[in-house]
């Protein structure tokens, strides 16, 4: 089979999976960071009544005319409103009602002087300020409407989302349900954590790692699972949860070595396969197949290749699940702070680092180590026939959410 451009694979996968449209109602306060299902409408007027601002005095505004420290104006203190509470008398003139910051305000009342220009006085208050009418005044409704649309649907919520909803009261929210996703390491080379690093073997890091990134992009973790390089074992395992999940994740067994067998895999299940490579580096041997109307996205075992791959097709499958718009692949064009002296025959990614709109590059660019991504915040898009690129140069580079 043809290796196939990374735009078409792409194409193949938005054409192939559809939206989650199963909605959750869950708390407000476990809602950070999940996407709204429906559009949120405010229930009340906020602030619900007019109120004050600030520690003073209602009154009215006409009686303050003339007041200064010099020329005091005396008006009869006749009563106390503290926030949450409210004064059932109407305000006459030359009377004033003590208030507290967010107290409702007594009918009659125009503003509020705040206590600081008065003597503080409980049975008459010594007016210091003139004010006028609606000074220190904050109107039922003035912050929000009711009946105002407050967040939109497909909006991930954060913190600022979750303290309007509740106060307006708002105890649940209805959400788009997150991806269930399984992850399967392949490969008779993978030990789990933890265990003593025998000859030959090595820890399974890239079950950890995309694991993590799934979380950073809002899937819930059904299940992760080491598979030996084992035909049936590998596709029992996702006969096993085909019915109960969105998305199946594997690393390695994707080339064409004898202990790869995804490709295998996919025929035993009796899978269509989408495709298989792509023209990148690196990463070109993955594959994308559908099961049951699950997606199956296999990719490289070799840790960047991984990663790489995964942020290239794995982010845009999660984009077109969700609706997620954050997951919008997001590309800038940027001036080389560094050098990259590597010859590109084919399109090539190298890991990168975007800041103040310089990128510069790592030292280590095989698709085997991982330490030269700590601080890489975004993937460099080299073109294929590229001989070398050099500081000054202008690439096209794809940021990673953070």
């Amino acid at each position: 089979m043809q290796n196939i451009e990374l735009e078409l694979a792409i194409k193949l996968i938005n054409d192939s999976v559809k939206m989650i449209k199963e909605i959750e109602e869950i708390n407000i306060e476990d809602s950070r960071d999940r996407l709204l299902a429906v559009d949120i409408y405010a229930p009340i007027n906020q602030p619900p009544f007019d109120r004050s601002p600030l520690d003073g005095y209602a009154l009215k505004s006409k009686d303050t005319i003339g007041a200064s420290k010099e020329n005091p104006i005396k008006l009869k203190v006749v009563d106390e409103v503290f926030a949450g509470g409210y004064s059932r008398k109407i305000l006459g003139d030359n009377e004033a009602i003590s208030i507290m910051t967010g107290g409702k305000l007594p009918e009659g009342a125009d503003c509020v002087i705040r206590q600081e220009n008065t003597n503080y006085g409980m049975d008459i208050v010594e007016i210091y300020e003139e004010l006028k009418e609606y000074n220190n005044y904050c109107f039922e409704g003035e912050d929000i409407k009711k009946g105002t649309k407050l967040i939109s649907e497909g909006e991930k919520l954060n913190y600022i989302h979750i303290g309007i909803m509740a106060s307006m009261g708002y105890k649940t929210v209805s959400v788009r349900r997150k991806p269930r996703v399984v992850l399967i390491s392949t490969g008779d080379e993978l030990i789990p954590l933890g265990e003593p690093l025998i000859e030959g073997k090595i820890y399974d890091s890239n079950r950890r790692m995309i694991s993590a990134r799934l979380l950073d992009y809002g899937c819930e973790i059904i299940n992760t699972d080491i598979s030996s390089d084992d035909l049936k074992e590998i596709a029992g395992k996702i006969e096993m949860i085909a019915d109960n999940v969105d998305l199946v994740i594997t690393t390695g067994g994707v080339s064409v070595g004898k202990k790869d067998l995804m490709n295998e895999v996919v025929k035993v299940l009796g899978a269509e396969r989408v495709f298989w490579r792509i023209n990148i580096k690196p990463g070109t041997p993955a594959i994308y197949a559908i099961y049951k109307e699950l997606p199956l996205l296999c990719l490289s075992g070799n840790p960047f290749a991984a990663i790489a791959t995964f942020e290239l097709l794995g982010k845009e499958l999660l984009h077109k699940l969700t609706g997620d718009k954050e997951l919008e692949q997001i590309r800038v064009m940027v001036a080389m702070e560094d050098s990259f002296l590597k010859s590109s025959p084919s399109r090539r990614f190298i890991r990168g680092i975007y800041k103040n709109n310089k990128l510069y590059i790592p030292g280590e660019h095989s698709s085997g180590i991982l330490g030269s991504m700590i601080g890489c915040n975004c993937l460099v898009d080299i073109k294929p026939g590229t001989e070398k690129l050099i500081r000054g140069d202008k690439v096209e580079i794809i940021l990673l959410n953070e």
